[in-house]
């Protein structure tokens, strides 16, 4: 991993003094879900030792019904907008959730005035954000979380090439758009010509939830946590397993998460191996997460479409061997054989090759994990990732 960080905005000087961002997000951890946008939720609480205070607009369109906040999440004003559902409503998703929260910013403005907006995903929190900067004179910043970053991935036709005009503009008119990897920043570049403010800044973990559990018992589980859609390569690990498990006669692989995936995943499974032997556990909270993580043997997500992927840093700092794909944001932090593995993107046999190595090595599992948790206590801690904000926020400004 590269320990310069591309920050491509101006330094900061002077003597600090106390920001107030407002946090304009689609994602934030809930009552019935609390992983959810917990990656804008965690580093909130670093950014108060840095004389930063966040005011939370937590948003979401009206047809998803009410949230109800987390209690474990920093506070949050929930706010709906009106949209209409599936990628035909994204392109006017922005300015319907500007005219839905103009005059809640404008009060929470008048009350202690705004520094600087961070919006997370150009739509529609980057667009709303765009028409607050430019009707209250608020400067703004946007976080591009994923690859899909013109949404013309999930929004197909004309739809799709009016969702990419409008989240050209927002990069354009933004102090800094900010990207999990440098391979997200290379996606927003490849479609922008012209100058462009950009900065990298990893996702942070906090070690004192994901952390080692050295005196535990021998595991035998290969673990997985991702959403049940086709890109995060849950059948790749699954025939993977289904091709070692009869050399492992305890092995057993659990995979965490929920989605459209979960009926064909059951049945695959089925068709691979022994039933028992494979467990889909559904969604689990942060907690279950990270208890899931510590006594695991190897965590595995062959995604191949991920800006960076905060469960790869989390079962790293839990001090677990991980295997992840090339070409993903993930490939800047993991030293293929140092601390992970990487395979190629749909490698079966490669993936089945390297779990039975792991298998196999009860001290090259030792060693990786070890590397893996110093990787993330070096550079990839909730701290680390509210500082290199900071220097955002702060060079945004002047």
């Amino acid at each position: 991993m590269s320990a310069a960080l591309p920050v491509l905005v101006k330094p900061v000087t002077g003597p600090r003094q106390r920001l107030h961002v407002l946090t304009l997000t689609p994602f934030y951890p809930s009552d019935d879900d609390d992983a959810q946008g917990c990656f804008i939720a965690e580093p909130l609480r670093a950014m108060r030792e840095l004389e930063i205070t966040n005011s939370v607009l937590a948003v979401r369109p009206f047809y998803r019904g009410q949230a109800r906040p987390s209690a474990a999440a920093p506070s949050a004003q929930w706010k709906k907008y009106f949209s209409l559902p599936g990628g035909v409503g994204l392109p006017i998703s922005g300015a319907s959730l500007f005219a839905s929260i103009f005059h809640v910013v404008r009060r929470i403005h008048q009350r202690r005035s705004i520094d600087i907006i961070h919006a997370h995903s150009a739509l529609p929190c980057g667009h709303a954000a765009a028409l607050l900067s430019r009707h209250l004179g608020i400067p703004f910043v946007v976080t591009v979380h994923g690859l899909d970053a013109f949404f013309t991935n999930q929004v197909r036709g004309y739809a799709g090439k009016w969702c990419k005009r409008v989240s050209r503009e927002v990069y354009r008119s933004a102090r800094a758009v900010v990207c999990i990897s440098r391979r997200v920043c290379e996606e927003v570049r490849m479609h922008i010509d012209g100058p462009l403010s950009t900065a990298v800044v990893y996702n942070g973990v906090d070690p004192d939830i994901f952390y080692p559990e050295p005196d535990s018992l021998p595991s035998n589980v290969i673990l997985s946590v991702g959403n049940l859609i086709p890109s995060k390569g849950h059948e790749l690990l699954l025939r993977a397993f289904g091709a070692i498990e009869q050399r492992h006669p305890t092995l057993r692989c659990e995979i965490i998460g929920d989605g459209p995936e979960r009926a064909r995943l059951t049945v695959l499974g089925a068709q691979l191996g022994p039933a028992q032997k494979i467990s889909f556990l559904g969604r689990k909270t942060r907690t279950q997460v990270a208890d899931a993580m510590r006594r695991c043997m190897v965590f595995a997500l062959p995604s191949h479409y991920e800006g960076l992927g905060c469960v790869y840093l989390e079962a790293m700092s839990a001090g677990k061997p991980v295997i992840a794909c090339r070409g993903q944001g993930i490939e800047e932090i993991i030293q293929h054989g140092t601390n992970g593995f990487l395979i190629d993107p749909g490698d079966v046999h490669r993936l089945g090759t390297t779990l039975s190595t792991l298998l196999a090595d009860p001290q090259l599992r030792e060693d990786i994990g070890r590397h893996a948790r110093r990787t993330i206590l070096q550079s990839l801690t909730l701290a680390h990732q509210a500082k290199r904000l900071e220097q955002i926020y702060r060079g945004s400004l002047t």
